[in-house]
């Protein structure tokens, strides 16, 4: 591999052949998409006046021929001028990545080790480099067909970071591997070979390389190589061009920069961010405006209606099931974003707070997103268990469902696994539904119950036995074989507690037959 691993000389051919090709990607993309969108324009309107099946389906496939068009744009511009600067943890940015593919690993093992993680400190474009190995580990567990392994490893020599990832996939053909992260290039049947392209274009942009190794029914690695550079980052934050304000009010400071805030927070939280819009369709969640509310109460130290509003978005993440993960990562991009604005306040006020300030500015602005935290999750669980139990009374209710036949009479009908706990709840409604109707005959019928526990069958005694107390009178019907055997092993017996009948139309010829006459 070389000391330095830099100095590669096919890497640095791949990166003419991707610029070139990228180049005349972007430069065909730019020409095919206006026509496109025109197309799209017309077949709305068309649409509109005579509504098709077909239009609908010509509709979808020229949105993902404009998708895949955008795809291209993105990995083929030649810098990444839309997103700031930033410095992280790439340990912990992988981790928060792997997270999201926690579904594939019911069949694909991931073994991680990562042996420099509080050194692996980078500097680069965040966002980007978070989408560059949510593409490669994506790639990684669709290699994998059934089942198998992948390990990602970690560990930094001579000032680079080294980030392996090795699948058991399906591996990739020799000749093929030189055209890995050319645009439109896969080895998937319905791929566009656009992921691996931003793989490889944003690694070369961070100054970095990538090794391919693979071989056909034995797996691939790639072997990731980023130098650690931040020597022009300075004190962790970024400087932003932003406005100042004559009056020197922090809260005017926010709402004059409100664009510039958006934009660095949608930098800091990638994953939320593609997800906003999808957020608000669902819950009706304006996240950008709740994060400038959240901002403003903070700094205006309005804690009682921090905790209303954390209240208030608790119970509707809860509500809406949206990923909690989601919310964590806003509120600590919303954390690091609001503190870069404090320091470029200072900045451009040509002012530096003292040390005491600090402090005290650092503990009250903390304690405030802490506490928004706690009141987020106490709402947010408090709504879900409060639908648990909802749903558990349903489902209770739903287990013991007492029919009216005629008057004073009802059909209890037992069906599936009765336990004790079935019968700790059926006991508390049995007992009031008879209070409340006036029941004088209750027909209990266990034809559907498959399997009914020792224990329960103790309870089921002193159920009867109440049952009689109450002036009511119960009749069984449908007791299995399985259950009798029970009984007699047990060296029990219901039949001085309750008449018994082998089906419930038995039961119900001779009582609807004696009411007759």
């Amino acid at each position: 591999m070389g000391n330095d691993p830099m100095n590669n000389q096919i890497s640095d051919v791949h990166i003419g052949q991707l610029a070139s090709v990228g180049q005349i990607a972007a430069g065909i993309a730019h020409e095919v998409r206006n026509p496109l969108t025109s197309v799209k324009g017309f077949l709305q309107l068309l649409k509109e006046k005579s509504p098709d099946t077909y239009i609908d389906v010509a509709e979808a496939e020229l949105n993902n021929a404009l998708l895949t068009l955008e795809n291209l744009l993105q990995v083929s511009k030649p810098d990444m001028e839309d997103e700031l600067l930033s410095t992280f943890n790439l340990c912990a940015e992988i981790e928060s990545i792997l997270y999201l593919f926690q579904d594939q690993q019911y069949r694909v093992k991931l073994e991680t080790n990562f042996e420099n993680v509080d050194s692996a400190i980078v500097s680069g474009k965040r966002n980007q480099l978070k989408k560059t190995f949510f593409n490669l580990f994506k790639n990684a567990f669709e290699a994998i067909p059934d089942k198998g392994t992948i390990h990602v490893n970690q560990f930094i020599r001579d000032g680079y970071v080294y980030i392996l990832v090795k699948d058991t996939g399906v591996g990739i053909p020799k000749d093929k591997c030189a055209l890995l992260g050319t645009p439109f290039f896969t080895t998937k049947e319905n791929g566009t070979g656009m992921g691996l392209t931003q793989v490889f274009t944003t690694i070369y942009q961070h100054g970095g390389r990538i090794e391919v190794d693979s071989e056909e029914n034995v797996g691939t690695t790639f072997r990731i190589i980023l130098p650690i550079d931040i020597s022009h980052i300075q004190h962790g934050v970024v400087k932003l061009n932003i406005k100042n304000v004559e009056s020197g009010n922090l809260k005017e400071y926010l709402l004059e920069n409100q664009d510039v805030f958006e934009q660095h927070l949608l930098s800091e939280a990638v994953n939320v961010r593609d997800k906003i819009n999808e957020i608000h369709t669902i819950g009706n969640i304006d996240l950008l405006g709740n994060a400038q509310k959240l901002v403003l109460f903070i700094v205006e130290n309005r804690r009682h209606e921090l905790m209303m509003f954390a209240q208030k978005e608790g119970e509707a993440w809860a509500k809406h099931s949206l990923t909690i993960a989601f919310k964590l990562e806003w509120l600590q991009a919303i954390r690091r974003v609001l503190w870069n604005f404090l320091y470029n306040f200072d900045r451009i006020r040509g002012t530096e707070t003292n040390r005491e300030e600090f402090f005290t500015l650092e503990k009250n602005i903390n304690d405030l997103i802490d506490q928004f935290l706690n009141s987020f999750f106490i709402s947010y669980t408090n709504y879900k268990e409060e639908v648990l139990q909802s749903q558990q009374e349903i489902i209770e209710d739903l287990s013991v469902p007492i029919i009216p036949i005629i008057d004073s009479m009802c059909i209890l009908p037992l069906i599936g696994k009765v336990d004790n706990n079935r019968m700790l709840g059926m006991k508390e409604k049995v007992f009031n539904q008879i209070s409340q109707h006036k029941i004088m005959t209750l027909i209990m019928d266990f034809s559907g119950v498959a399997i009914i526990e020792e224990e329960a069958i103790l309870y089921l005694l002193k159920i009867l036995e109440g049952i009689s107390m109450m002036g009511c009178k119960t009749v069984i019907t449908g007791i299995r074989p399985e259950c009798v055997n029970t009984m007699i092993d047990l060296n029990l017996t219901i039949t001085d507690k309750a008449e018994t009948y082998g089906t419930l139309n038995q039961a119900l010829e001779k009582y609807l037959m004696r009411r007759d006459v």
